[in-house]
């Protein structure tokens, strides 16, 4: 089953669930910011995406940019940092079994869905 982490406020995060509902109609839709994040959700995430943890960071989020820009931090670090500012998570993400995919732009979406 595809599960989509989703910001509801954000119009990127819901442009790509639209787009993943008129694709298919069962997915687990996971609101971390109101669900938080743990470790074991950005592993799965490090896992699947093959990336790092600061690949997985917002840029241009107002926090990044003044308190973590140019700073060095382990990956185990970033990992701490996104799960206690989880609106550093890139968004929307879909994962699936064994991949996960950034869903901006939503096209991205379907390599998922030709797995």
């Amino acid at each position: 089953m595809f599960k989509i982490y989703h910001n509801p406020r954000c119009r990127k995060s819901r442009e790509g669930l639209g787009y993943l509902k008129s694709k298919m109609h069962e997915f687990e839709i996971v609101d971390y910011m109101k669900q938080g994040l743990n470790s074991e959700n950005i592993h799965e995430l490090l896992l699947k995406t093959n990336l790092k943890p600061i690949e997985l960071v917002r840029k241009q989020e107002g926090l990044y940019k003044k308190d973590l820009k140019g700073k060095s931090f382990t990956d185990e670090e970033w990992i701490k940092i996104i799960c206690e500012n989880p609106k550093l998570l890139i968004r929307p993400i879909v994962v699936g079994k064994h991949k996960a995919v950034f869903g901006d732009p939503v096209e991205n979406i379907d390599v998922m869905l030709k797995i």
